[in-house]
């Protein structure tokens, strides 16, 4: 990686070519986390997702991401009754 960010056991890569082997740390970013991953095993072939993330261990797993919160929507228009409750909270602000 041309960046720098991807690290081999603490030490960081500069060229993109690197052997590794099992039991070997890698550390880089994804999205928002950093990822910490350690070599198990060496495929033989590329093949699919199952089959490679049954060659590391994830050592640093992302967070749970947080449940759907229901939040009141702010991107509408005003009823005719909200107008009025609004425009009554007003006053009463401006009396006191």
């Amino acid at each position: 990686m041309q960046s720098g960010k991807l690290r081999l056991n603490g030490d960081l890569i500069s060229k993109p070519a690197r052997m590794i082997s099992v039991g070997d740390v890698l550390t880089f970013p994804k999205a928002l986390d950093t990822r910490v991953i350690e070599v198990r095993a060496l495929g033989t072939r590329r093949g699919p997702a199952p089959e490679a993330q049954a060659l590391y261990l994830d050592l640093a797993p992302p967070a749970p991401k947080p449940a759907f919160t229901a939040s009141p929507k702010a991107d509408h228009r005003p009823t005719a009754r909200e107008r009025r409750a609004i425009q009554k909270f007003k006053q009463e602000l401006e009396e006191n």
